[in-house]
């Protein structure tokens, strides 16, 4: 049996039982049936109204959901019910998004070998998808790794995060309530050697993994030969601060970025480069407004920060702070945990460029602000790590604005806004050690379509 506890004190919410060999067997066969058998494929219409009553029920379900995804996940409250509406909104993307599935024509008698023939492409289900899942959106990345594959026609098992799987096991008696047929979304929570053995089947023809670039990397090299994968992992988002930039509007944005979920986010708000210009009045607001942050229970709507997910990551996020202050970083505020749990919002000031903090990514409530001279040198620091994922650029000027845009090295560029920005109809995804492939619900849906041509011949064309 799997124990799942609260993050803030570790108390029992539930316990369900672990999916062993065997119940992987019977999970796979079910969905390879599925999809072998062509007469089981649910048609485009039906999928539309299945996602569409989905969608209603979750939104009289609101409540019961976010509750359920902060209590096990350790997001605040408040945080939570944004993350179950945008949950809702990517069912309705995925709905809306299976009428663009579709095909083009290709121009024959280009030659004399094509005449007479008339061709066309089309989009079908790939086949069986499997979803490994990370815990810190817990509803909201199951969505984006279930609801895309049956949108696509994809029977689809998940592994939802060991911390975290009552948003996902929750979500899948939802979609068998609104008619999905059983079979189509099985949720499978399991040790992960058990879970190797899931993804490297040769029957997985779509592989989608959220998590550390340890795992998700090796468990792409053991996958079956045909099966595509994406792969998103962790970043450390680096954000170009020009001496220009509107105080005002910036250092709220970066407030939010930074500290969102304890900074438990693959694209929050990591290592801020600001110009020495304006380096001191930065990083003097910027830490008083984070040493005002309200950490605790995740479960009060004043909580604004709340736990870490375990207390072995409260352990490692103390020891990198204490490394970097002991490598020289100036401590501008926090720096201390506040239980086994919780650990305090902590600035950083011009940590070595050697220190934890400054190589990797740190995925805990802290920011690290380095003062430059030089933009372009700031720019080649930020891009010096092999994590690439989202960063940003605040200025007035357009011209810088584009420049930095064009030179960093990530997937995305926000402009006077924090790096943890995303709707779910954008492409999201990380570069290089970061990832593989692109998210994004209309992204992931066409991702798990393949494509297949018809070349007719006939004597009148």
């Amino acid at each position: 049996m799997l124990k799942v506890t609260s993050p803030f004190d570790q108390s029992l919410i539930k316990e369900i039982p672990l999916a062993n060999e065997q119940d992987i067997e019977k999970a796979l066969t079910i969905a390879d049936n599925l999809f072998q058998n062509q007469s089981l494929w649910i048609p485009a219409h039906e999928r539309i109204a299945i996602l569409e009553k989905t969608a209603k029920i979750m939104k009289t379900r609101v409540e019961e959901l976010t509750k359920i995804a902060a209590q096990e996940g350790g997001k605040p409250y408040t945080d939570s019910k944004i993350e179950v509406l945008r949950a809702i909104n990517g069912v309705k993307l995925a709905a809306e998004h299976i009428g663009q599935i579709k095909g083009e024509q290709i121009p024959m008698g280009l030659t004399k070998a094509s005449e007479n023939r008339i061709a066309f492409t089309m989009r079908e289900p790939i086949g069986v998808v499997v979803s490994v899942s990370a815990f810190n959106h817990p509803l909201n990345l199951t969505i984006h790794q279930t609801v895309t594959a049956i949108a696509a026609g994809c029977p689809v098992i998940i592994k939802p995060a060991s911390t975290t799987p009552l948003s996902a096991l929750n979500f899948a008696e939802i979609l068998k309530e609104a008619g999905l047929p059983e079979g189509w979304c099985q949720v499978t929570v399991c040790k992960s050697n058990v879970a190797e053995k899931l993804v490297t089947d040769k029957r997985v023809n779509y592989f989608s993994f959220i998590g550390s670039s340890k795992i998700g990397w090796y468990l792409r090299s053991k996958l079956s030969a045909g099966t595509r994968c994406a792969l998103e992992h962790g970043g450390s988002a680096p954000v170009i601060v020009e001496k220009d930039a509107d105080f005002k509007e910036m250092l709220p944005s970066l407030l939010k970025g930074g500290f969102y979920h304890a900074g438990q986010v693959c694209v929050s708000v990591q290592r801020v480069f600001v110009h020495e210009d304006i380096c001191n009045d930065f990083s003097k607001q910027f830490a008083e407004m984070a040493n005002k942050l309200i950490v605790g229970n995740q479960m009060e709507e004043k909580t604004e920060v709340g736990p870490l997910i375990s207390p072995f990551e409260v352990d490692r996020v103390e020891d990198w702070v204490n490394e970097a202050i002991e490598d020289g970083a100036k401590l501008l505020c926090g720096g201390k945990r506040i239980s086994n749990t919780c650990y305090e919002p902590t600035v950083l000031l011009n940590p070595n460029e050697n220190s934890k903090v400054s190589q990797f990514e740190i995925f805990g409530p802290v920011v690290c602000i380095y003062s430059y001279s030089n933009i372009e040198k700031a720019i080649e620091t930020a891009n010096s790590l092999d994590l690439h994922f989202q960063a940003s650029v605040f200025t007035k000027n357009i011209d810088i604005a584009l420049d930095t845009v064009k030179k960093l090295n990530a997937t995305a560029v926000m402009v006077n806004d924090h790096t943890a920005f995303r709707v779910d109809w954008m492409p999201f995804g990380g570069r290089d050690s970061s990832g593989i492939g692109m998210g994004g619900i209309p992204y992931t849906i066409y991702e798990m379509t393949r494509e297949k041509l018809m070349v007719i011949k006939s004597r009148v064309l």
